[in-house]
Formats: structure tokens, C-alpha cells, sequence
């Protein structure tokens, strides 16, 4: 088989890449960049954007499946910017399976899509969209999201699965960050309750993905749906970044501020940060202290039932896998 993963080199695209390669498919990798490294594993790498068509029918044009792992994530930025790649290119997305008649289209959505800045406990696939969203992200993710599910045909089917907190070894986002905020003394820890959240290893998210390329076809349970998807070990937020701080060899917070103080100070720095154009993202924004202070874990009943997946690396295993890649 040939697929298509966009974002092939992102830390989810590229462990899906080598995974696919390792099962004998032909895969290309389609991205902004160039990726030498997915080369010299045997992908065949395209470089183009997402919202100019030609590049992405050039590259979905016969392949057997697409996995549409691409997007401008984060919390800071114009909407076009978060538009453009999200929506835009999603919708370009779809139009090329349509043109070259490619049967099988799998979407990485995220929980952000019903997120409303309140605690989700146990929340299933029945959650609705926010009337307002608190992220350009989130909510051009759900536009997106949209648009995939109605695209659902007898000729393209498709799925959307919304895995948490994507971690482990090769992480160039959520480690990274959480360690070098640390060791700057920019980490403390928000509220005094211990609020549940999940978070996914990547090798189970990999196998997510593989799971509904294989089930989907047209009339399967799973077309036209969405799925989250997890580690199914709900663990308290600050547990899980001491735990990554732990793997990394640092040691673990000690110090905490109120909800409110942060959220007044994450206002403050946007506001500044807004008045004075900056490029980059403050370094605390609402957004992040909504959910570091907020339950978000869900059941995934649903995508064990119509995909079969069962996470496969447990949280203890994926954190010593993460200390030794360190090491």
C-alpha cells in the first residue's frame, strides 16, 4: 500500500512514518520542511503547504490512504494563522481524496475541539462543540474536524480520533518545554487540587491510527465518527510533569500559586504581549492555566469497541522508556 502522513515531520508524524515503514508500506511525508532523516529511512518526502492545493494534490494523488496528522497547534497567534493550515488545508485535504478517488482518510483531531474552560471527567464522544472556543486552535481543529466527518462517502471514508497529551521519547513539544521552564524557575504548580487528566504515549497513538486505517471502510461502524483516545490511566496533572521532570533527571515542583493569581498574571502578560505585537507566546497564557487547573479525561469505550485499540505501553513502562531515551 502507498500512504500519505502530512506532518511527517512532527513527533507524531514521524513515529507513524516508522512505523508504516516497518510494516513494508510505501509512505510519503508531506511538510513545510525538509526532512532528510524520513529519507534516509525510505520515505519518499514532499515538501509543499497545505493551503495551496496543487502541492497537496501533487501529493495525495495515488496513494491508498491519507493520514492527516498536520496542523498549527498553540495558543498564540493571529486566526489566519491558525486557519490557513488548519481549515484551509484540511479542506484541501478532503477535495484531493475526493479528486483522486482515495478510499480511506484518517484525521488527527485533538480534545481540544470540546474543551470549554470547565472540568472534563469521563466525557465521551457525545460532548458537543463550546458555543466559544478559548483558542484559535481549538477552534479551527473543530471546523476541521467537521468538515472530515461530512465528507464521509461510500468513495472516501473517514475518522477523526483525538488523542491527549501525546508524549514520550522523541517529544519535541511537551518535555522540552515543561523541562526548560523548570530548570529556568518558570514552573510552579497551579491550584491546590490534584486534577485528573490523560495523557497518551505515542506508540499507542501510533497504534490508534493504524487500528482505524484497518477498520475503516465504507459502512463501518467507525466512518463519519470521532474517537478519542488515551492511555485509560487518568493521572493528576502535576504527577505526570513531575514524572517527565523525574525522567529528565530534575527534580520535582515544590512550588505552587492560587488559580486566580495565575490566570491574573497569564491576562497581564497577554494583554502586554498583544499591545506590543510579539511574535512569540507569553510564557503563561489562560489557555495554559485553564489546563493545568482543570479535569480533562475521557472514556474511550467507543475506540476500544469499533477500532479494537487498547493501549499497549502503560504510563510506568512509557516513563522509563522516556528516562532511558534521556539517558
Amino acid at each position: 500500500m502507498t500512504v500519505l502522513v502530512t506532518g511527517g515531520g512532527g513527533f507524531l508524524g514521524k513515529a507513524l512514518v516508522k512505523r508504516l515503514l516497518d510494516e513494508g508500506q510505501t509512505v510519503r511525508s508531506f511538510a513545510r520542511s525538509n526532512y532528510p532523516e524520513l529519507t534516509e529511512l525510505g520515505a519518499h518526502v514532499l515538501q509543499g503547504d497545505l493551503s495551496n492545493y496543487a502541492d497537496v494534490s501533487a501529493a495525495v494523488a495515488g496513494v491508498d490512504a491519507v493520514f492527516h496528522v498536520a496542523a498549527k497547534a498553540g495558543v498564540w497567534g493571529s486566526y489566519d494563522s491558525f486557519y490557513q493550515p488548519n481549515v484551509v488545508g484540511t479542506q484541501h485535504i478532503i477535495t484531493a481524496c475526493i479528486e483522486h478517488q482515495v478510499p480511506k482518510l484518517i484525521y488527527t483531531s485533538t480534545p481540544s475541539v470540546v474543551f470549554d474552560n470547565h472540568d472534563i471527567e469521563n466525557g465521551d464522544e457525545r460532548l458537543p462543540y463550546p458555543k466559544t472556543f478559548s483558542t484559535h486552535y481549538a477552534q479551527t481543529k473543530s471546523i476541521a474536524e467537521s468538515a472530515v466527518l461530512a465528507a464521509n462517502t461510500s468513495t472516501v471514508s473517514t475518522v477523526a480520533l483525538r488523542p491527549h497529551l501525546i508524549w514520550g521519547p522523541g517529544d519535541t513539544q511537551l518535555a522540552p518545554r515543561i523541562i526548560d521552564r523548570a530548570k529556568a524557575g518558570r514552573l510552579v504548580k497551579i491550584g491546590h487540587e490534584d486534577k485528573l487528566v490523560d495523557a497518551t504515549y505515542v506508540d499507542n497513538v501510533v497504534d490508534a491510527h493504524l487500528l482505524a486505517w484497518q477498520t475503516l471502510a465504507p459502512n463501518a461502524v467507525c466512518a463519519g465518527k470521532p474517537y478519542f483516545i488515551s492511555n485509560d490511566e487518568p493521572i493528576a496533572v502535576f504527577d505526570m510533569i513531575n514524572g517527565i521532570l523525574a525522567a529528565a533527571g530534575e527534580p520535582p515542583l515544590t512550588r505552587t500559586v492560587s488559580v486566580n493569581a495565575a490566570y491574573g498574571i497569564a491576562t497581564v502578560m497577554e494583554v502586554v504581549g498583544r499591545a506590543l505585537r510579539l511574535k512569540n507566546e507569553p510564557p503563561l497564557t489562560r489557555f495554559v492555566v485553564k489546563n493545568l487547573s482543570t479535569a480533562h479525561w475521557f472514556d474511550i469505550s467507543a475506540a476500544k469497541r469499533d477500532l479494537g485499540y487498547h493501549p499497549q505501553v502503560s504510563m510506568e513502562e512509557g516513563l522509563a522508556r522516556l528516562a532511558a531515551s534521556f539517558q
